[in-house]
């Protein structure tokens, strides 16, 4: 900095010397044209030679300037660091007991017991559908079974008895087996008019008024239990090996604004070969009955933990020509000066703005974020945050 202060004061001393060697006013007064005409030469070689000084000088200044100062970088100190790595996916809340429940028999809805909202227990009946004489026909049947059962208990004790012949014997067994079918097989399409609930839950949907007619596959009902509720979410078959039962999942409902904790109850055994992923199922609880089937859900899961990790800004990593990342590290050159150094780094997980080095990087590095991008290898700086 001496060195630029005694050249500024140099070449202001020239100007001032150059300004006192003509009096341009005192020729204007005296009016002799020859002595103005060889002062303005004068002064034109005297402007040129000045000029060039000037250049020089000029040029000494500023390299003089860029040597001292370099590029303004900051730089950010890192450490090891426990990282906690999250894979973030969406899923859907399902449950398995979420079903519609169809007739199973032709005929009119002749009774219906229950409205939506409605609580049911399981077995409980829901609709009964009219009959069109079954059940008349059904206790023909058991009488005529009835009938005969006596008849082959008779005959059996007889042929016990050695008595009568075994073709009458065989005829009551056969006629007695026939009629129980029969009544069985009557007895399983009467039961069809009936429709019970399969599991206690809740009456969603009333699909089929009483009053219409039905025939088998017609939909009446959509009965859910809110109680036992989980998630599905794809994961993709990269991370097969670190996403497994028992992980910690953390759960956000959006249009809820509620978050819980859960854990990973199932894993499937199969690999989706369209999108190359499986299923997981992450449980729910859900007391207060406000999760519904088809609910979205975005799930964050701990599949990756680090106890000290080096993290840097994802910002600062650059690449070369060979697909190699690099960053800049500041170090001390010559003369105790700082330069930027750079060092190939090998990289791994990424969490937000920040990603892990695996190797490259120590701890107490102290690595150019503002700037990096500016820098070569091997150039002086100077440090922003100094």
């Amino acid at each position: 900095m001496k060195n630029i202060l005694s050249l500024l004061v140099f070449t202001t001393m020239l100007i001032s010397c150059g300004d006192k060697e003509v009096d341009v006013d005192a020729l204007i007064a005296s009016g002799d044209m020859q002595a103005i005409k060889e002062a303005q030469t004068q002064l034109k070689d005297e402007n040129t030679a000045l000029q060039m000084k000037l250049k020089k000088l000029n040029t000494v200044i500023d390299n003089a300037e860029k040597k001292i100062n370099g590029p303004l970088v900051s730089t950010q100190k890192i450490g090891d660091t426990l990282f906690d790595h999250f894979l973030e996916i969406q899923g859907n809340v399902e449950t398995k007991q979420n079903i519609v429940i169809s007739a199973e028999y032709s005929g009119v809805l002749s009774r219906v017991f229950v409205k939506e909202g409605d609580k049911v227990k399981k077995g409980q009946v829901l609709a009964r559908i009219d009959d069109g004489g079954l059940g008349s026909q059904l206790a023909q049947l058991q009488t005529q079974a009835e009938l005969n059962k006596t008849t082959f208990e008779r005959q059996k004790r007889l042929w016990d008895q050695n008595i009568g012949s075994e073709i009458q014997y065989l005829q009551a067994k056969a006629s007695y087996e026939a009629s129980q079918s029969q009544v069985n097989q009557l007895r399983s399409q009467l039961g069809k008019t009936t429709i019970t609930a399969p599991f206690a839950g809740t009456i969603d949907q009333v699909l089929t008024e009483q009053g219409s007619a039905v025939m088998p596959g017609k939909e009446l009902y959509r009965i859910v239990n809110l109680s036992d509720m989980y998630i599905t979410a794809e994961v993709p078959e990269s991370y097969l090996g670190t996403v497994s039962v028992g992980k910690s999942v953390e759960v956000n409902f959006p249009v809820l604004n509620k978050k819980i904790d859960s854990k990973i109850r199932q894993t499937s055994n199969f690999i989706n070969p369209a999108n190359r992923s499986f299923t997981i199922e992450v449980a729910v609880p859900n007391e207060e009955k406000s999760i519904k089937p088809n609910l979205t859900a975005k799930l964050r899961i701990n599949d990756y933990t680090s106890e000290d990790a080096i993290l840097i800004p994802l910002s600062v990593i650059s690449e070369n020509a060979e697909g190699e990342q690099y960053v800049y590290v500041a170090t001390k050159g010559e003369d105790n000066t700082l330069v930027a150094k750079r060092v190939i780094v090998e990289t791994g997980k990424t969490q937000g703005d920040s990603i892990e080095i695996l190797s490259g990087l120590n701890a107490n590095d102290e690595i150019i974020v503002q700037g990096a991008r500016s820098v070569q290898d091997n150039q002086e700086i100077r440090i922003l945050n100094n």
